[in-house]
């Protein structure tokens, strides 16, 4: 997945896996996403100091994913640049599955940019979510 926060691309990964019959497994054993790890108590408490384990910690979980021949396996961040993903890419290449990369919205796109700093749920703000969007790399 691809996109900047608040774009939807959570929102597509629950939709897509309602859609099939093992979603739940699939949630279970083949969704990755670092954003996850900074629910506490049901609420996203964002820790800056975090972020490279994390990160580290989803890379991880994914590979592991992929090892166990998990049928679908996702990365559901934001990836603006390349070398955000290239690690998942090229270990799901390498263990023979079929890479799909899907953006979600036009992160060059100002009124799509105003959208997800209305509708993102880590408090960015429009500055944030420009920032963001300046980092995008087209594939």
């Amino acid at each position: 997945m691809r996109g900047l926060p608040g774009s939807g691309k959570s929102h597509w990964v629950n939709a897509f896996l309602a859609s099939h019959s093992d979603g739940e497994a699939i949630r279970r054993r083949g969704y990755f996403s670092t954003d996850d790890r900074f629910i506490c108590e049901g609420e996203y408490r964002f820790d800056a100091s975090k972020l490279s384990e994390y990160h580290q910690l989803n890379l991880s979980g994914f590979i592991q994913a992929l090892s166990r021949r998990e049928p679908v396996v996702i990365c559901d961040n934001t990836n603006m640049a390349h070398w955000e993903f290239m690690a998942y890419d090229a270990a799901a290449k390498a263990m023979g599955y079929q890479v799909r990369i899907l953006l979600i919205g036009d992160p060059l796109d100002k009124a799509h940019q105003a959208l997800c700093a209305e509708r993102n749920q880590h408090g960015l703000g429009l500055r944030q979510i420009q920032t963001m969007a300046s980092q995008f790399q087209q594939l």
